[in-house]
This record gives C-alpha cells, structure tokens and sequence, in this order.
C-alpha cells in the first residue's frame, strides 16, 4: 500500500494554542513552524514556504508576488490570523487560484472595547495624569488642572460602520453620547438605525465631531484620509482616535496638528510603520497616547483567531468549505 503523501504547512510564527493543536492533530498534513515570536526574515520565509501547499501567516507578513513564486504550483491555501488582508497581494493570489481564509468577528468585541479604552485614555490624560503622580507633580486639588473632555452630551464620529465600528457604537451608548455621526463609502441605513447614527460626508464628520474613531479598512481610498486637510477641519477641543491602519493617517500632519494645538489629542492603537521607532516625533507629544497595536489582544480572542485561521488553512488543504473564506 503506497503511503498517504502528507501535505506541506507553513506557519510564520508561533501561534496561541488552540490553532496550533488543530494543526498538530492534522494528520494529512507535515506542519513546518518559525519558532519564534518575533517575525521571520523574508529570506527564511521563502525557504520555509518553498513547495508548501497551504501557508499560516499574520498581518506583519508581507504575501507578495515575489514570495508566491518562491511558494510555488503546489501553494493552494493562504489563511491569515486577521480580519484585515491589505498585506496580501491579492490581484496575484486570485490569478493562481489560491483560496484566502480571514479572521473576522472574532476580534471584533476585543478592538472595540479597546478603542473605547484608548479613547477614555486620551479625552482624560490618564498618561499625563499617572506621570504626575509618580513625578511629583501632583501637589494639591486644583480647579483647572488635568481637565480633560468627557463623552456625555457629545458628539462622536466613526469613520467606517463595519462590524468593528457599529460594535464601537455599541459600547459607546451608555456614555451619553448625544449625536452620533458616521461616513464610509455609503449610507448603511440598516446598520445606523441601532445608534440613530446620521451618515455625513468626510468633512461633516471632522467638523462637527468632538470625537473621531478611525475604524475603516485600509483601501486605496482611505489611505492618506486623515491629512492636514481633515486637521484643519476639526475643533480645536477634538480628540482623534485610530484603530484601524496606520496608512489611512498622515502621520507628519496628525504631529502638526497635535503640537500646535490645532487638535487636543490623538489615540493610536496603529502606526507607520509598526513597531513606531522610539525617537519618533509623536512620542515626544504629551497630547498623544500611542499603543502597540494591541487591538485583539486577549487570551480569549487571540485563541479563537488561531483556531479559526487553523480551520480555514485546514478546510481549504481538504477542498471543504472554509469558516471564513474571503470571496476573491
């Protein structure tokens, strides 16, 4: 009896445990893994994927046309561990008939809930507040001192009323927001009615905000969005929040906007590049709190993602119906 010839995985990084014990316990398939948490090098990417049939990568990878012709004829299943694919070329990977799993829904509760996070974080200078306590800085109450912006009676806009965005709205309710706005490529009447949100254009949305919520995907026409431009147009006691991708802002006009006070703030779960370098102008600003793009990092979420992008990976190798498949 001739033997079951095992199909070729390839995995970018250690994953949590959950994807990484569907993998294990895959018996079609001989799993190669970079062990490692940091990313892999590219030249050690294309060895790993060289003859693969399905291959496991994250949002930091880039799946280009260079990196297919290293992976092969054999390569017939990409499964990503994130809802967004702007770091797959997919124009490329539609042409060689190769399936794209995603990860969405499952993280959308998780970036929500830290948007509202980082949105509370900045509007309220939790940073800048904690500083003065450990610096000293703190002496007595003062009427004026570490005031900041609060929701109630406010007006908020949401840039993108995807699932991530209309779950933003959602966490938002119980605040007291009393006008809430929203702009995409279309109405979505459907969707808005939940939160009596009003569709506006671009520059309604940055005019009349006190606070913004950037939670679109990145597209060629939401890359650049947030300019100088869309910063002139916003109050002056604005704060701006961006979860989404850190190309959808331009980065030099947000710092200009911040340190001349054109705006009062800025929250930033997503930057460019990624990991932001450690002397870059916008980590010298007090008015800007900048995270390390931990949107859906929970144990919970991360696990499920894992799992998830292991069963699409799977489902694909075996010619099934994935969980989530991205149509091409």
């Amino acid at each position: 009896m001739r033997p079951v010839r095992l199909m070729k995985v390839f995995v970018t990084r250690r994953i949590p445990p959950e994807g990484s014990a569907a993998l294990a316990r895959a018996a079609d398939c001989e799993v190669e893994q970079w062990d490692s948490d940091e990313p892999i090098p590219s030249k050690d990417l294309e060895r790993g994927v060289a003859g693969a049939h399905g291959l496991l990568c994250l949002l930091s990878d880039r799946i280009d046309k260079k990196l297919l012709d290293a992976a092969g004829a054999n390569l017939k299943v990409i499964s990503t561990m994130s809802v967004g694919v702007d770091h797959l070329a997919l124009d490329e990977i539609k042409k060689r008939g190769i399936r794209v799993g995603y990860t969405p829904d499952v993280l959308t509760d998780a970036t929500a809930e830290l948007a509202v996070s980082l949105l509370l974080t900045t509007c309220r200078r939790l940073p800048e507040a904690i500083e003065e306590v450990k610096n000293g800085g703190w002496t007595s109450w003062k009427p004026l001192w570490m005031c900041g912006y609060g929701l109630t009676q406010s007006t908020v806009g949401i840039i993108g009323l995807g699932r991530i965005g209309q779950a933003i709205a959602r966490c938002l309710k119980p605040f007291g927001v009393q006008r809430l706005l929203y702009t995409g490529r279309q109405p979505r009447p459907q969707e808005a009615e939940e939160f009596q949100a009003e569709f506006v254009s671009t520059h309604q949305l940055a005019a009349q905000s006190d606070f913004i919520v950037v939670a679109c995907s990145l597209t060629p026409a939401t890359r650049g969005l947030c300019n100088k431009d869309f910063f002139q147009q916003m109050k002056k006691t604005a704060v701006f929040v961006n979860i989404s991708r850190g190309e959808v802002v331009d980065q030099d006009d947000l710092y200009q906007a911040l340190a001349s006070g054109q705006i009062a703030a800025a929250g930033l779960d997503v930057t460019t590049p990624e990991p932001l370098p450690t002397n870059h102008p916008l980590l010298t600003l007090k008015n800007c709190v900048i995270l390390p793009h931990i949107g859906s990092a929970t144990h919970r979420t991360r696990n499920t993602m894992s799992l998830l992008a292991a069963n699409n990976l799977l489902a694909g190798l075996r010619g099934e119906p994935m969980p989530s498949e991205l149509k091409l």
